[in-house]
């Protein structure tokens, strides 16, 4: 856990919530001292209170989080190399078989006239391009 709370990213998550909570902290404090004064009332009072709430929240948030990446880094054990699956040949009676080298397949002209022209214009394009 050590190495986890010292890491880089997680440094940035300290300082931010070290702000955060020395913010609510100057804000509760402001708070109260408007609240002393003359112009103070009740609503002051009442975010005076509040803001040492979020404070809490905030450190309460940050351990959560820190034991919950710490958890899930010790659970997680890094993964190992799958062991190589030797590939077999299908059956020849088989439906799953490798994909054909011709793109476009032979048509008979029984079938549908505008379809076989189609096909056919597919196929000198393809033969005209390079790649």
């Amino acid at each position: 856990m050590l190495r986890l709370a010292l890491s880089p990213r997680w440094m940035m998550w300290h300082l931010l919530t070290l702000g955060a909570m020395a913010t609510c902290g100057w804000l509760a404090v402001w708070q109260w001292q408007r609240a002393g004064s003359a112009l103070g009332s009740a609503l002051n009072v009442g975010y005076g209170v509040q803001w040492p709430v979020f404070a809490v929240f905030f450190g309460v948030m940050w351990w959560r989080l820190l034991r919950m990446e710490a958890q899930s880094a010790v659970e997680e054990p890094a993964p190992a190399e799958p062991a190589p699956v030797p590939v077999e040949a299908p059956p020849a009676d088989s439906p799953f078989t490798a994909r054909p080298r011709v793109a476009v397949p032979e048509l008979d002209d029984a079938e549908n006239p505008r379809l076989v022209a189609y096909n056919q214009m597919l196929r000198q394009l393809a033969e005209r391009d390079p790649r």
